[in-house]
């Protein structure tokens, strides 16, 4: 590229007695943008055990106590098995165990759930299978995974999905919040 004699000449004296800046040949790349965070979900979330806390019993409560096929830790209110009845909160992962033998379900069932735990994920689903394939079309899997789930110290409930989302062959898991995020 050619400049002009005068145009390189007017330049110069624009830049007169102008000290040059100091070289680190450094390249400065914007920082990485924070990874994005569903605080909506989050909020409604805690607004919901907040108001499964403190919310009264209602009549679905009472008719829900004979209730074989849930699940709820000892010392926390029905409320919360009642939200997570109704679809309050939001399934963060899935585990299909359809085609695995109950050794093979049991290690992946702990290993979904220290997974999740660690990733700080509270609702999960466990897709077991009604057991029609099964000898006697018993769902094996359908009752080991209850016992399972139930000795667990970090599932505060558990219920059956409703009939869109599985029905009797997935449950709907409501794990304690990990301390670690």
């Amino acid at each position: 590229m050619k400049f002009d004699p005068a145009d390189l000449a007017a330049f110069h004296a624009a830049v007169d007695g102008a000290t040059p800046l100091h070289n680190s040949k450094r390249i400065i790349l914007d920082l990485p943008k924070p990874s994005p965070r569903p605080r909506q979900r989050e909020l409604d979330e805690a607004a919901a055990i907040a108001e499964s806390l403190h919310a009264p019993l209602e009549v679905d409560d009472w008719l829900d106590l004979g209730d074989a096929d849930s699940f709820l830790r000892p010392g926390l209110p029905r409320t919360l098995l009642r939200d997570l009845r109704r679809g309050r909160w939001t399934i963060q992962s899935h585990i299909d165990l359809h085609g695995l033998n109950r050794h093979e379900a049991h290690e992946a069932v702990a290993l979904f759930l220290a997974e999740a735990q660690s990733a700080g994920k509270r609702c999960l689903r466990i897709i077991h299978g009604r057991g029609l394939g099964s000898p006697n079309r018993q769902g094996v899997l359908r009752e080991l995974v209850k016992g399972w789930l139930g000795r667990r110290k970090d599932v505060l409930a558990f219920c059956h999905a409703p009939p869109n989302d599985g029905g009797d062959g997935a449950l709907w898991i409501l794990l304690r919040a990990s301390n670690t995020r």
